[in-house]
């Protein structure tokens, strides 16, 4: 067995980040009557957030922003592009949000089925994830596929993040494993391979949207099942 240990990212390699936050909007849309408050078109609030969220992720990612900033802003700024400068309604949002998108289960397709299938094979499976702590561990029980995983890294546990060199030589003390026997599978270029790349590691890029092959990633698929014949 060339690997003895496999690491995922969660959010949009296992965890539907998309559709479980769509889920989650659309309650708070309804419970918090915002159609009647000015949201007027859920699908464009919807689009607005996602790429406030990417953009502030990326700022936090380059340490320019706190945690507290991150949740706050993105519900701000998604009610802003309606004109509603409302902040102890942004603040209610990020709180319902917060409290709500871990709690969803949608995964990508065969999830459950791939990781028993490792499982099976023996492998050693840990979570790296630049999500925060208590929301990555509510999600991964909430889909009840937590007992997979013998180790969860976090940014904020190891005080780093993805791409940084950082979190993955803590990510190996944590798990005792070796570079060379281990393997980042996820789904972004720019933090999941090019981290795995920083430090020497193999990655398979998870290549939900079709992209085209970047030879960045030692391997790349297409869907999750896809790993079983790599494995």
């Amino acid at each position: 067995m060339r690997y003895r240990h496999l690491f995922f990212d969660l959010d949009h390699t296992l965890w539907d980040f998309d559709a479980n936050a769509r889920l989650t909007l659309e309650q708070l849309h309804q419970e918090l009557k915002l159609q009647e408050r000015g949201v007027y078109d859920f699908d464009l609030f919807y689009t607005n957030y996602l790429a406030h969220n990417d953009r502030l992720w990326n700022k936090y990612r380059l340490g320019q922003i706190k945690q507290e900033e991150l949740r706050l802003k993105r519900m701000w700024l998604a009610l802003l592009d309606f004109k509603i400068a409302d902040e102890a309604l942004a603040r209610e949002m990020s709180k319902l949000f917060l409290q709500l998108l871990p709690t969803r289960t949608l995964l990508f397709p065969h999830t459950r089925e791939v990781l028993q299938y490792m499982a099976f094979k023996g492998y050693q499976m840990h979570i790296i994830t630049n999500g925060f702590e208590e929301v990555q561990y509510s999600k991964l029980r909430s889909c009840s596929i937590d007992h997979f995983f013998e180790n969860v890294i976090t940014s904020e546990g190891s005080n780093s993040l993805k791409p940084k060199p950082e979190i993955y030589h803590y990510a190996m003390e944590k798990a005792g494993a070796k570079l060379a026997e281990s393997l980042m599978i996820g789904d972004s270029l720019d933090i999941d391979i090019a981290g795995a790349n920083g430090v020497g590691m193999d990655s398979v890029h998870v290549n939900h949207l079709n992209r085209e092959k970047d030879p960045a990633a030692t391997y790349t698929v297409f869907h999750l099942e896809e790993l079983e014949g790599l494995l």
